[in-house]
């Protein structure tokens, strides 16, 4: 990470634990967590398994838990008090006051401390995938961080509670994957490799898809069998397992011949999933790998007539199966590959229980018009118009020159001019809360980013804990670091979305929250009963997530659909 001194100290990572059934612990974020410990041969962290409840068996985790890791039980009363604040799982570092929360966040932070303990495993790093944004988006704004972190791992739990007595039924979320899994794939030089694709199916006639090819993959890997062509297989295998055998991607010529250089981009043919993010293996695979099988293990037992449905999920599986390290990892968590038959491919349209996400986008209409002015002008025409008020107190204003040098936003790596703008946002926020706060009230900055706000109210109001909540990693370090140099003992860090916080408080403060973040930052409040002081984004443009739909104003449904809020 650039800008970072890589500093291996000591860290704890705690996981819940509330049952195990058959072999898979319980919740299964804490399965996934361990899966991908033993994938890293990581044995940095020290590992806490957090019971749930006062009759939570261990007798039998000795059965499921990796040899190689050292595991202590804890019960949640024994957690940090920066974690007790938080969902598990969650990453501490000594001395209890930088937080990592959240299983994307976790399982992150994880490949990357594995990587910097031993350089050598470059593959390790891999895991983040291009530009290191494997799973980086946060849950609630992106749907494939959502689906891999919460409702799949949710959605199997009760599938597998349900199976104990009974038939289930098959998750939605599941048909999701499946439907994932046939949709062609982006990658950064897609048009490089469809005319290798077309080039390659022009030489062989329509070749098989990688349906057909899922039992290949084994032979491929097999350094052994000198019978296989590499050639013969799917472009989409040669790039994704030349990766994982450190080998050059597939040879093209310097010039493609010109009938394959002047196709155009719709004759080009769409590259297939290999993994479950495109071509290549990544954290994703080992999210789901664990929660796949034990939903698989079910299908078998008691519906396997239903693993027809499911041809692309089963493919991949044992596709994943065949890459360096998943069997190791697999067998010292005690989980047992099944052997899955040749499934005939099948289309999305057979599942008719699935439907999309709601909130897709509408029809395009050439006779809309947007932009702020036209927007404007339907909400005055419905007698909606922007107040504008002076300041209620110019006097708002914080002594920067008094105040140590670390507080100043000018700290926070940015411009003079930017800086100074900030410090007239702080000098509105801060007055407002310093004089709501009370001695012992607890304040949240949510989305804190580097600190800017959160750094100054602890600073200046001793007497109270301040919380700084933001996902990006590096902005929040530079915030610790400030927060150091000045001393300040009533700060914590906590890396997580907002919603892994769940810890009481009574003030929430979020300046330029982007994008719906705002929102969510006033519902948190509301939900805990909590004061809050919010300056929303000045950039960006409105969007429907799982969480929220707009307009969420009864007047402006009336006047303002969600396509004229978007492109305000």
């Amino acid at each position: 990470m650039k800008g970072i001194k890589k500093n291996l100290t000591e860290e704890y990572l705690y996981l819940d634990f509330s049952h195990q059934i058959e072999g898979c612990i319980f919740p299964l974020h804490t399965s996934v967590t361990l899966f991908l410990l033993s994938y890293c041969d990581c044995k940095i962290f020290k590992v806490c398994l957090v019971l749930t409840g006062e009759s939570a068996d261990t007798s039998l985790l000795k059965n499921v838990l990796s040899q190689h890791v050292e595991i202590q039980i804890i019960s949640r009363q024994e957690l940090p008090l920066i974690v007790q604040n938080c969902c598990l799982p969650a990453v501490v570092e000594s001395p209890d006051s930088f937080c990592r929360a959240g299983l994307a966040v976790v399982l992150r932070h994880i490949v990357q401390r594995a990587y910097d303990a031993e350089p050598s495993k470059k593959g390790i790093l891999e895991l983040l995938g291009f530009k290191k944004t494997c799973l980086k988006a946060c849950a609630e704004v992106s749907q494939w961080t959502r689906l891999c972190e919460l409702t799949i791992p949710l959605s199997i739990e009760n599938f597998l509670k349900e199976s104990c007595d009974q038939h289930p039924a098959i998750p939605t979320e599941i048909l999701q994957l499946e439907k994932k899994l046939s949709e062609p794939v982006r990658v950064h030089n897609d048009d490089k490799l469809r005319r290798q694709k077309l080039k390659q199916q022009k030489a062989a006639g329509a070749g098989p898809t990688l349906a057909q090819e899922k039992l290949k993959s084994q032979a491929h890997m097999q350094e052994t069998s000198e019978d296989q062509d590499p050639s013969s297989q799917s472009l989409e295998l040669q790039v994704a397992f030349s990766k994982l055998t450190v080998q050059e991607h597939p040879a093209a010529p310097n010039r493609e011949p010109a009938h394959i250089r002047r196709a155009g981009a719709c004759a080009l043919p769409p590259l297939e999933h290999v993994f479950a993010e495109g071509l290549y293996f990544t954290l994703a695979d080992l999210v789901l790998l664990p929660c796949i099988h034990h939903f698989l293990v079910v299908i078998c037992k008691k519906l396997s007539k239903r693993l027809v449905e499911f041809p692309l999920l089963a493919a991949w599986y044992q596709r994943v199966q065949e890459v360096p390290g998943v069997k190791t990892a697999a067998s010292r968590c005690g989980i047992q590959f099944l052997h899955l038959p040749e499934l005939p491919t099948t289309s999305i349209e057979q599942h008719p229980k699935f439907s999309e996400a709601a909130g897709a986008e509408e029809h395009s209409d050439p006779s809309f018009i947007g932009g702020p002015r036209p927007t404007m002008t339907k909400l005055m025409e419905k007698g909606i118009e922007v107040m504008f008020s002076p300041h209620p107190c110019p006097a708002w204003t914080l002594d920067w020159n008094r105040l140590p040098a670390a507080v100043s936003p000018k700290e926070g790596k940015m411009s003079s001019d930017r800086a100074l703008r900030k410090q007239q946002q702080l000098n509105n926020l801060v007055y407002v809360v310093t004089h709501q706060a009370r001695p012992g009230d607890r304040i949240v900055d949510f989305c804190s980013g580097g600190g800017h706000v959160g750094i100054v109210l602890a600073h200046m109001l001793p007497s109270c804990q301040v919380t700084l909540i933001e996902n990006k990693e590096l902005s929040l370090i530079r915030a610790k670091k400030r927060s150091d140099e000045l001393g300040l003992s009533n700060i914590w860090f906590i890396q997580a979305n907002m919603e892994y916080f769940t810890g009481m408080f009574n003030i929430g403060v979020a300046l330029h929250a982007c994008g719906v973040a705002t929102d969510m930052v006033i519902e948190h409040c509301i939900k805990t009963r909590a004061s809050f002081v919010t300056c929303p984004c000045c950039y960006g443009f409105v969007q429907n997530t799982s969480k929220f739909s707009f307009p969420k104003s009864e007047q402006f449904k009336k006047t303002l659909s969600y396509k004229d809020l978007r492109r305000v």
